[in-house]
């Protein structure tokens, strides 16, 4: 509020009123003096004649009043209604609904506020939802908006006024958001009046008000589904929660549920926690319902809106293809082919080297021929297909063709790029070429690819991997010297989980600790360990091996760039499958669950995402398309197509992404969904010439009713901070008629000042009048007059 200032308009007087005031002083007081009556008597006198004479003489200055307040019509106030599905709510002990309220508060008996604020600002009338709708009178508030994006409506208002004199926003509402984290960015916006509709919610309801979906490489239950709920007015009663799949493109039917759990609601109400662990019979995008109800029947509850939602589980597309490349054969490459060959989810490729190369000699043959003349004369003997000593002999197994891995390991990006990770078990560095060994780092710092390094005769250390770019890829130090190794014999080696490991679901194989301390302990020992030096500072041990004196590393993780690596220490894990079928499962289980980590996070060419908008109902749906060497695919055609999950009578709507001024490689498009549910959108990449580059699903869920309904208590809190961080202050809707008047002494963009006369006002005259007659009247009734 501005405070009035006061000055003096006839200063010329200030000096002649000072002394006849003076003068004034000494006659009263020696007059009074003379006077015989008791002290306090005369001293009243005197000070009423003082007082009587002392406003006379500040007639003759003009003292006037000055200050500031908002001039009418030239500011901008805007009162906004909240228009969304909460307002229908009826809280504990009250007559009548929220929007009931509202209704009355801005266009019914209580609306009288509005006249002085519109005497004084250039009222603008809005309602609040989805969207900010302008209104003359507040006759179309119907409180059908499916959700409350007060984030998005206060960034409307901030945009719409930039530049133009906005005094405030008074903000009739509950103050339920279903965006309020949007509604914490409050720059360029004025002061903030929220007006609170609604008491302490609903006597009884039950609520979905958040979930969350993970997924790990654990076998048995990859995927885990926490969803909170808020029971009110359900104490002691038993809740049942269902998780019910939906396939996207079909009709809803009965299905069984994948899940199903039963609590009791503490006696004082509150929170519950649902956590469902299961594993999914498919791959690719997959909607789940997740229903919540009361066991036994009771009273009704306040909405039924929020008793389910729509969770999205991405298992992938796959088979994501593995490429395993092994300078001989061994025991360790059977059981792992055995284990991956039943995953749905990957694919082994292999390239198995069967002889090295010998050193180049000359044959005595013809001039010129540097091959075998044992082979004259047998198939082709072009000089590309010519059997020659100098070249080592692969097997290579789990091709798409007879081209794939002709050559050997990869040479170039798109060769290298397509898989999503490289096992290298028994290969020493001289198998690679210095180009090959800087193309699988760029394959796992760029593509984010994974790389897993087995141990053996050839590898670490022993295979001369010091100093080169696979070797510094590794999580671990390869120092000292292999004969100082040789030296520190180890005795049977026994293996054991570090707390990385015990937190890790893809190290694990039970369900829980003593399940799992129970099998490592029920293993065989081992007899192979590659010595190397410390783990690097980055690097997560998850597994050591002891010998019952010293403990070493036997599985060590890290990242590295976009992309991960491991060394697996331990060179005869093989050994752990022998002798008990039980084990041998294991042991498969094992390594599906270690070959699923390090593919779980590697990007795919093309990548499609949503992204839900402020406003709570659009979705912007990006697509990033790269090419084989893994690089920004421009001028690309992308096609999506968007299907309801669970609606088969709907035809999928098809939409045309556009490039994007601000990356290269990703394409855009806005999608507003019409109903609630499961979304899927397929993604269709054509590149420059018109040839399929690639294709990727995804999907998201959109449940506005859910998001609305999710706490129905008004969110006072978040009312009190957008007042107090814009300078503003919560009101009830009876201290609107109050506040119309007080508003226009605040602070506002435009002002006016006012003056006010104090010496010529009425008041001021009988102030003077009445201290001179009080004083005669004083002195007549006590006989001195």
């Amino acid at each position: 509020m501005s405070l009035a200032a006061l000055f003096l308009t006839g200063r010329d007087w200030l000096w002649p009123a000072v002394g006849a005031l003076c003068s004034a002083f000494v006659f009263v007081a020696w007059s009074y003096f003379q006077v015989p009556a008791h002290k306090p008597l005369r001293l009243a006198c005197a000070v009423l004649k003082m007082l009587g004479f002392a406003a006379l003489l500040a007639c003759l200055m003009e003292p006037t009043l000055s200050g500031q307040r908002a001039k009418p019509g030239a500011n901008v106030l805007a009162v906004v209604a909240d228009n969304s599905l909460s307002m229908t709510l009826h809280d504990a002990g009250a007559s009548e609904s929220r929007g009931e309220t509202l209704r009355s508060v801005v266009a019914g008996a209580r609306s009288d506020w509005r006249t002085p604020f519109a005497d004084n600002f250039d009222v603008r009338n809005y309602l609040a939802d989805a969207r900010l709708q302008p209104t003359q009178d507040f006759r179309e508030l119907a409180f059908d908006g499916r959700t409350s994006a007060l984030g998005h409506t206060l960034a409307q208002l901030a945009e719409r006024y930039r530049g133009q004199p906005l005094a405030g926003i008074i903000l009739l509402t509950d103050g339920i958001a279903s965006d309020p984290g949007e509604a914490l960015s409050l720059q360029g916006l004025p002061p903030i009046y929220p007006v609170i509709i609604g008491r302490e919610g609903p006597e009884r309801d039950l609520a979905v008000t958040s979930t969350a979906v993970t997924q790990t490489s654990f076998e048995d239950s990859p995927v885990t589904v926490q969803a909170e709920l808020a029971a009110n007015g359900f104490a002691g009663e038993e809740i049942v929660a269902q998780l019910l799949p939906i396939d996207a493109g079909k009709s809803g039917e009965t299905v069984k549920p994948v899940a199903e759990l039963t609590q009791t609601v503490p006696q004082e109400g509150g929170k519950l926690t649902c956590r469902f662990q299961f594993r999914p019979a498919q791959t690719g995008v997959l909607f789940y319902r997740l229903v919540v109800a009361p066991k036994n029947a009771g009273a009704a509850e306040a909405t039924m809106a929020n008793n389910e939602t729509v969770v999205v589980v991405d298992r992938g597309a796959g088979p994501h293809r593995v490429l395993y490349v092994s300078g001989r054969p061994n025991w360790e490459y059977k059981f792992l082919h055995r284990a991956v060959e039943s995953d749905d989810q990957t694919q082994l490729v292999g390239l198995i080297r069967i002889a090295n190369r010998e050193p180049k000699f000359s044959f005595r043959g013809r001039a010129g021929e540097d091959s075998n003349p044992l082979f004259r004369g047998f198939g082709d003997q072009s000089k590309e297909n010519v059997e020659r000593y100098d070249q080592p002999v692969f097997v290579r197994l789990g091709t798409e063709d007879e081209f794939e891995l002709r050559g050997g390991f990869p040479k170039t990006a798109e060769e290298l790029f397509k898989y999503r990770a490289v096992i290298l078990d028994d290969t020493e560095a001289e198998f690679f070429t210095a180009e090959q060994m800087s193309l699988l780092q760029r394959f796992v710092s760029e593509r984010g690819g994974g790389l897993l390094a087995l141990g053996g005769a050839e590898s670490f250390r022993e295979g001369h991997y010091v100093r080169t770019a696979i070797g510094d890829m590794l999580p671990i130090y390869l120092r000292g010297t292999e004969t100082e190794d040789r030296k520190a014999e180890t005795g049977a080696l026994r293996l054991a989980l570090k707390r990385e490991g015990w937190l890790q679901p893809w190290a694990r194989l039970r369900a829980n600790e003593a399940d799992e301390r129970t099998r490592l302990d029920a293993l065989p020992s081992f007899d192979v360990l590659n010595r190397t030096g410390e783990p690097k500072p980055a690097a997560t041990v998850v597994a050591t091996v002891t010998d019952g004196q010293h403990e070493y590393p036997a599985l060590v993780t890290q990242r590295f760039g976009r992309g991960r690596t491991a060394a697996l220490l331990v060179g005869d894990l093989w050994q752990s499958g022998l002798g008990d079928e039980a084990r041998q499962a294991d042991l498969m289980k094992a390594w599906r669950q270690m070959v699923r980590w390090m593919v779980a996070d590697v990007p795919p060419a093309i990548e499609v995402r949503s992204e839900p908008q402020p406003d709570g109902v659009s979705v912007r749906l990006q697509v990033r398309a790269r090419d084989a060497k893994f690089q920004p695919l421009e001028n690309a055609t992308v096609a999506l197509k968007v299907t309801r999950a669970g609606a088969a009578e709907a035809a999928p709507l098809t939409l045309t992404a556009e490039a994007s001024a601000s990356e290269p490689g990703l394409y855009e498009t806005t999608y507003i969904p019409r109903e609630n549910g499961g979304y899927r959108v397929d993604a269709a990449v054509l590149n420059e010439s018109g040839a399929a580059a690639g294709a990727a699903a995804a999907g998201w869920t959109s449940d506005l009713a859910a998001a609305e309904f999710r706490d129905l208590k008004p969110n006072r809190a978040l009312m009190a901070q957008l007042a107090r961080q814009t300078g503003g202050e919560v009101l009830a809707a009876d201290d609107l008629a109050a506040f119309a008047h007080r508003l226009p002494t605040e602070r506002a963009p435009v002002t006016e000042t006012w003056t006010r006369p104090l010496w010529h006002t009425p008041w001021m005259m009988l102030f003077a009048l009445g201290c001179l007659v009080g004083e005669w009247g004083l002195r007549r009734w006590k006989g001195l007059a």
